[in-house]
Order: C-alpha cells, then structure tokens, then sequence
C-alpha cells in the first residue's frame, strides 16, 4: 500500500478533496467503505466535511493515484491534454498546479473531461486569449443524455442568464435584462428510448452553456448534478457528467504561432468505447 499525507488547505467533503487530489470518484468510494482514510488520526467511512488545516492520511494501491491528465502533444510553446474528471483547471491541486509552468487558456469543468490547450509561456497565452475571444479555435464534445433524441446537427439558439446565489445558469426562450445569447450545435450520434449519444459544437462558450442548454431542451446530461435529475442519475449509476470535449481545432493564432493554425485533435472518452 502507498500513503498520502497533506494538510487540508480548505473546508471541503473529503471526496471532493480526495477526487482533487487525483483519485477517481469510484476509488474514492472504495477507499472510504475500507477506511482508508484517516482524518487527524480518526478513520473514516463518511463523505464527512474536512475542516481547514486538518491532517489527512489516504492508504491506497500502487497505481490508484492519477495525475488527472494525459499528455497528447506538446511543443516549446503549448499543451494539450486529456483532462481527466474531478480536477480542477486552476489552483494548487488544479492542472495549472500540477503542471510545472502551464497556464490555462480556456477553462472545462471539474467533471467534464476531454482535450483543452495550456500554454508554455505568456506571449503564446495571449494569442491564444485572443483566438478564443474571436471563436476561432472549434471546440466539440460528446455528450450522454436522458432519453431519446433526433439532433440532426441545427444550431439552437436561447438566452443564458447567471443565478450568483445558486452558482447556476438558467437558459431562456427570450432575451431579457442580464441574460446572454447561446449558440449550441446538437447531432445525435446514436439514441435508444432511454439515452442517446449526442455530439454538442460550442459556438459560444458560457458558463455551463452544453449542460443547461441540453437540460433546457429536456434531455440533461447522465450524471449532472446541476442540470439533471437525482433519479436519472441513480438509475444510470453515475455520479459524474457524461461531457468530453471531444475535438480541438486551432485557428486564429497569430504571429510565432501561425504553424499551429488549422492543427486538430481528436480523442474519444472511455465509455464510448
């Protein structure tokens, strides 16, 4: 058995912490229902809050510990990654902190997996502010959704409004004081009666924009917490969203970075396997 030990930085479940740290939500699971881990000297089997400057120590298999990322390519000037779920992007324990010297140019959820660039250095993380700003660079994903779909690749527009209280979003039919204009593109894949495979092209990139946007149209994504429902998410056993960011094409880089323009990557995520 390998050991883990850190002093929590911030008040927080020890799941979420652990998931942070680079085990997979399953293994964290594992590793509670065992009592694995210990928290200032206590075991435990609850998803209990950990309080700030509280000592854990996680016992765990050889192997169990990710590093929350895979590389795909990289150059002297950018990353590109396949980012696992439950890391964050930013932060100590997020890729920026893991990753010696990368900083993000765009941003994927904690539990939305998939390919995202990083930068090597300031100037290349300019340009690529800048190509992101212009929606130049083409972002997909593949989604797994609640019931039966038959996207034929339309591009549905709405209004997507912030809620600062609930840290959610809430997608309307009309435009309205505070609300932003979406553009999301839905082709179904495959579909059954009781889930479907949805590929999902982000023309406008808001907060949450593919999660509330599939929910609005009454199809939530498998596993999301946010925007979908308990009993969905219990009945398909998962505890995290069912979102990949898919493909990556660059475009609209601009000076030293002119070679990667028209550069694409694709991957697929494991349960589409």
């Amino acid at each position: 058995m390998e050991k883990l030990s850190f002093v929590n930085d911030r008040q927080e479940k020890i799941a979420d912490i652990l998931c942070k740290k680079g085990f997979s939500y399953n293994y964290v699971c594992k590793l509670l229902r065992n009592k694995d881990v210990k928290i200032d000297d206590i075991r435990t089997k609850d998803n209990v809050v950990v309080e700030k400057g509280s000592n854990v120590a996680v016992f765990y298999e050889k192997g169990a510990l990710s590093q929350g990322y895979e590389i795909v390519f990289q150059d002297n000037n950018i990353i590109v990654l396949d980012k696992k779920t439950g890391i964050e992007v930013e932060g100590v324990d997020g890729l920026e902190g893991r990753i010696s010297g990368a900083m993000a140019v765009h941003r994927l959820d904690r539990n939305t997996e998939g390919l995202m660039v990083m930068a090597k250095n300031k100037v290349t993380k300019e340009i690529f502010l800048n190509a992101f700003k212009k929606h130049a660079i083409t972002k997909k994903y593949i989604a797994e959704v609640v019931g039966a779909t038959d996207f034929d690749g339309k591009i549905y527009k709405a209004y997507l409004g912030k809620d600062s209280e609930t840290s959610l979003v809430r997608v309307y039919a009309n435009a309205g004081r505070g609300r932003e204009e979406i553009k999301t593109g839905f082709k179904t894949i495959k579909s059954n009666p009781t889930s479907s495979i949805v590929e999902c092209d982000l023309l406008t990139g808001k907060t949450h924009q593919i999660r509330a946007h599939l929910a609005y149209l009454g199809h939530p994504i498998i596993g999301d917490g946010k925007y979908g429902k308990n009993e969905d998410n219990k009945k398909f056993k998962k505890k995290t969203q069912q979102l990949y960011c898919t493909f990556l094409k660059l475009d609209g880089l601009s000076g030293e970075l002119e070679y990667l323009n028209n550069k694409t990557f694709t991957k697929k995520p494991e349960w589409l396997k």
